[in-house]
């Protein structure tokens, strides 16, 4: 693996706590992960909305990296989208990547406003959206793009994000395989939807696709959601199970399937949960895979 191994942990964005968001991201911090992903449905009447949490969080803490896993483009225009990840880019020193998704649960989508697509409008409208959204981080003096659901007239972009900041599509049928691997800067799939015995397949399928656009697919950031519950009753289910069943699993998606990064979305327990994660399994991972280099 050409790049470090991260390791992180998901927060809901509920709001019947108000406070309990900030609590759990201290903690995250404190605990010394890398990663803090939330995910994006602002249809959900239960969750604040993400790009604002992430933005209050991000000024609490000092330095985890925030990620919208993933921010749902239909309600989300790319130019903005674009704009206001590069202004919480600079002003957090680089902690945000965005997370990108094409959308689902469409009818919550059009309930708010938003277009209603079928899936291959739903890929297309994301092809065109990252074009949008490098146009809009690339310091150019003026944009211009004109798709089937895009369109931006000449637009100054700025602000200019630092390097840092990437795009990570999660994605899972082929042709989001296929547009991941050949545009993306990284990947975001969750064990829910992609457990361990189809892993091997999808990365071949992005791998493919990253080499056939002349890219190197060692340079992908490729990070696995892992939901489940740490416990100490050994489990017959992917991330069910004791601390040395969740090192195996990581060890061989990072070993064998290239997997370079690993945020773990606990199923209870939050805080407990994520101390185990930290302190005993991701231990045992950096133990058994030595030359992966670590994160600066």
């Amino acid at each position: 693996m050409s790049l470090p191994l991260l390791f992180g942990a998901n927060i809901d964005p509920t709001w019947k706590t108000p406070e309990e968001p900030e609590r759990l991201a201290r903690h995250v911090e404190d605990a010394g992960l890398d990663l803090i992903t939330i995910q994006d449905h602002p249809y959900q009447k239960d969750f604040f909305d993400t790009w604002t949490l992430i933005s209050y969080l991000a000024a609490r803490t000092r330095t985890v990296t925030f990620v919208p896993a993933v921010a749902s483009l239909p309600l989300r225009p790319p130019a903005m989208l674009a704009k206001a990840a590069a202004s919480l880019d600079l002003l957090t020193s680089g902690r945000l990547r965005l997370g990108l998704g094409a959308g689902a649960f469409w009818e919550a989508i059009d309930a708010m406003g938003g277009p209603l697509r079928g899936k291959r409008e739903a890929v297309d409208a994301l092809d065109e959206a990252i074009t949008v959204i490098r146009g809009m981080w690339s310091g150019e003096r003026s944009f211009r793009f004109t798709g089937q659901h895009y369109q931006v007239k000449g637009v100054h972009p700025g602000p200019q994000p630092g390097t840092s900041l990437s795009i990570w599509l999660g994605s899972y049928g082929p042709r989001m395989l296929a547009l991941t691997g050949a545009r993306a800067d990284g990947w975001l799939p969750s064990s829910s939807f992609l457990p361990p015995d189809r892993l091997g397949e999808a990365v071949t399928r992005l791998n493919t696709a990253a080499a056939d656009a002349g890219r190197d697919p060692a340079q992908l950031r490729k990070v696995y959601n892992l939901n489940g519950i740490i416990s100490p009753v050994t489990g017959t289910d992917p991330f069910q199970g004791s601390v040395r069943q969740w090192a195996d699993q990581i060890i061989t998606a990072a070993a064998d399937h290239g997997m370079n990064g690993f945020v773990y979305w606990p199923g209870d327990d939050h805080e407990r949960q994520i101390d185990l994660f930290a302190q005993e399994v991701i231990p045992l991972v950096r133990e058994a895979l030595p030359h992966t280099p670590t994160q600066p």
